[in-house]
């Protein structure tokens, strides 16, 4: 795990689950998925969607990176995993199960997202990949 992800877990640790720096006012949430090589768990922090009491949604954006970021091949592999979301003072970690969007009902959702923030209308555009995956998260 990188020096830059190892900041942002302690922060949102500290913080409830609100992390500042580059995470400041963005939704953030800690994802615990396992390996799919290794089985042991790795946490990545990302950014969310998550709108009323529906599902979170992730996107696999790896800065508009030309290949999908690690943790998606975990969750694909393994879609029964944990994630830890936090309200500023407290963190609740939720077990959840991943299913990868297509079609129209991950562009609705990628485009909501891209809405709220721009960057990842920027990543989209940057890409060699088709798209960028979106993985809805909905409790177990």
């Amino acid at each position: 795990m990188s020096d830059f992800n190892d900041q942002v877990i302690a922060d949102f640790n500290k913080s409830g689950g609100k992390p500042g720096g580059y995470f400041e006012n963005a939704p953030v949430l800690l994802l615990h998925a396992i390996g799919a090589k290794s089985g042991l768990e790795r946490t990545q922090p990302l950014m969310f969607l998550h709108e009323g009491h529906g599902p979170w949604f992730v996107f696999a954006s790896y800065g508009g990176g030309p290949k999908d970021p690690a943790w998606f091949h975990n969750v694909v592999a393994q879609p029964d995993f944990d994630i830890s979301v936090g309200d500023g003072t407290t963190i609740e970690r939720i077990p959840v199960h991943a299913r990868v969007l297509e079609g129209d009902e991950r562009d609705t959702v990628y485009t909501r997202q891209a809405s709220l923030f721009p960057q990842f209308a920027e990543y989209a555009e940057k890409t060699t990949r088709d798209s960028i995956p979106v993985v809805e998260l909905t409790r177990r």
